[in-house]
């Protein structure tokens, strides 16, 4: 029986091993920023927006919310500052959308929901900014997601409060190519956690 506690007390006090969150938080961040960024690209009608608030909700919201948690366990503040925030962006996002939160109609009938979204998204350009530098000695491949994603907020920021449509556009495009490279990014992450049959190179750490 002392043996038994003895075995029961040692396991107790080794870590329980963690899987890596990043591929799930970059594949959340990546699929719901293609869906939106292809409506904003004028790919389909932007009346479709309301496709994105179920995913917003869930995808790029609820999963790289509980990524970015994961993050804070692995001891990586980059990765769960950034998914914990952009999962709350998500979240954030959806609620404007949401009918009942009177959000939408609100800003609408007061005549001020562009220059309230353009608000919005500087911030988020600035706080992606941030994010950018902190990446600076991390791989090539998250540089570039970050680079990337803050284009696309400053893009869609001043096309927003400069009544730009064009602006928009473009930040539809740079938001397709950020999220082709985040799913490149995850994908790597994948393959290394798994020990897949090959490898994707991210850049050296500098």
């Amino acid at each position: 029986m002392a043996q038994l506690a003895a075995e029961s007390n040692r396991a107790a006090s080794v870590p329980s091993a963690i899987a890596n969150p990043a591929p799930l938080g970059l594949c959340g961040f990546a699929l719901t920023t293609f869906v939106l960024s292809s409506i904003n690209a004028g790919w389909f009608p932007s009346g479709g927006t309301n496709i994105v608030v179920g995913l917003a909700l869930f995808y790029g919201g609820l999963a790289q919310l509980l990524a970015g948690m994961w993050e804070f366990k692995t001891g990586n503040t980059l990765g769960a500052t950034a998914f914990t925030s952009y999962g709350a962006f998500w979240l954030s996002f959806a609620a404007i959308f949401i009918p009942g939160t009177g959000i939408l109609d609100a800003l609408t009938k007061s005549g001020t929901l562009h220059s309230a979204l353009g608000i919005y998204l500087l911030a988020w350009g600035i706080f992606t900014f941030l994010a950018f530098l902190g990446s600076l000695r991390t791989t090539l491949a998250l540089i570039a997601v970050l680079g990337l994603l803050t284009l696309t907020f400053l893009a869609l920021a001043f096309g927003e409060l400069a009544g730009v449509s064009v602006l928009g556009v473009l930040g539809g495009y740079l938001g397709i190519l950020t999220a082709l490279v985040a799913w490149y990014t995850a994908l790597a992450g994948l393959l290394t956690s798994m020990n897949g049959l090959f490898t994707l190179p991210v850049g050296p750490r500098s």
